[in-house]
């Protein structure tokens, strides 16, 4: 009896397709309600709903065959992540999954913060002591 449960077990392990395996993303977020700043991971939706994502697209960094046709992941993942994903898409072994990344409050203060910087750059940039056009030397 335990060498049929153990063989069938085995059975049922290896008919599982590898790409159903590569779906375990590690932490599951159930989203119900704002998503809280400093929770990452994947994202489970329910009732086919879609919520607001950062990118209007998925993002796919590698292109495999045998996820042509995967369904889209969600992710919720720190901003610089998602605006570098192909350094970051290996931490949530999703590098070859078409990704949508959730979007939250973190994301409004990240674009606000460097929108900020590079507005002080292009302040430096012509501080009036460069290369500027009308600059005589």
């Amino acid at each position: 009896m335990k060498y049929f449960l153990l063989s069938s077990m085995l059975g049922l392990a290896l008919a599982i397709p590898q790409h159903a395996l590569a779906d375990d993303l590690g932490i599951k977020v159930i989203l119900e309600k704002e998503i809280a700043p400093g929770v990452y991971g994947r994202v489970e939706l329910g009732n086919d709903s879609h919520p607001a994502t950062y990118y209007p697209g998925p993002t796919l960094i590698i292109a495999d065959s045998r996820y042509a046709k995967a369904r889209p992941v969600y992710l919720h993942v720190p901003p610089g992540h998602a605006k570098h994903w192909g350094k970051h898409c290996q931490k949530y072994n999703a590098c070859d999954r078409p990704v949508y990344f959730i979007r939250s409050t973190e994301y409004d203060s990240y674009e606000h913060e460097h929108e900020h910087d590079h507005a002080r750059k292009d302040d430096k940039k012509y501080s009036g002591k460069g290369k500027e056009k009308n600059h005589k030397h």
